[in-house]
């Protein structure tokens, strides 16, 4: 008898942390969509397919244009931004194209569609895998670009790693949808970029004008921190956006 109150306590706290669960639905909302995120990259991690071949191509794009132009020259400084986020992008239509193309494969993805995660959480987590692989592929192309080019980006790396941080995740929202849209396409692979390049105009602009002044040396402040707010603005946006339109990009 003595172990009776005790059990009653068990199971009285048991019955409010279920009642604390069903009352958490954000929590929940983010455990699924870090479940995705976690199946995704272990997946990407266990073949290597789009990381092996954006990194191969970032690498090759850097290397040859640096036989077009002179380090340390005017030219590059003014075009430098320019060329670091025409290879970000371009790495970045790889990973993407294999997002929703992954899961067609012994009709994965519709399990995913028909399984209690709602569409919304499957887009946060897709994209947020998509996003970890960008990044980390950018990195090693910014390290690169540096070598080549002989660029010194360490003396502003946080103003940097914010910019690459906020041009990325406008690219892996957009690139994410579409990724999803052109799934059972036949040219997914032309699709994909035809799609996406744009409508992620704005954001580039924005993100190549930031990356040029900081590569210069400039910092961001008076004029050009209208462009991050350009950039803050096209992700809250879209990313709004793409949330409210999953379920119809998804089962139609």
């Amino acid at each position: 008898m003595a172990s009776l109150p005790k059990t009653q306590s068990e199971v009285g706290h048991q019955g409010l942390s279920a009642t604390r669960k069903t009352r958490n639905p954000l929590g929940l909302f983010f455990r699924q969509a870090l479940t995705i995120t976690a199946k995704d990259l272990r997946s990407e991690l266990r073949t290597k397919e789009a990381l092996n071949a954006s990194v191969a191509f970032s690498l090759v794009i850097l290397v040859l244009f640096s036989f077009a132009f002179d380090p340390g020259s005017e030219e590059l400084q003014e075009i430098s931004g320019g060329l670091l986020w025409l290879v970000f992008i371009f790495a970045g239509a790889l990973v993407l194209n294999r997002s929703f193309a992954r899961e067609m494969q012994n009709d994965c993805l519709d399990a995913l569609v028909s399984s209690p995660v709602p569409t919304s959480a499957l887009f946060v987590g897709k994209a947020l895998a998509n996003y970890v692989l960008l990044m980390a592929i950018e990195f090693v192309g910014l390290v690169a670009f540096g070598f080549f080019y002989n660029v010194r980006w360490l003396e502003h790396f946080w103003p940097l790693l914010m910019v690459m941080a906020l041009g990325t995740w406008a690219l892996t929202v957009i690139g994410t949808v579409f990724s999803a849209l052109t799934v059972n396409l036949r040219l997914r692979e032309l699709m994909l970029p035809t799609l996406v390049y744009p409508l992620l105009i704005p954001a580039l602009m924005a993100a190549i004008t930031l990356t040029t002044d900081l590569l210069a040396g400039t910092p961001i402040a008076g004029d050009n921190q209208i462009w991050v707010r350009v950039l803050v603005a096209f992700d809250v946006i879209f990313t709004a956006v793409a949330l409210a339109m999953m379920d119809t990009v998804l089962l139609g």
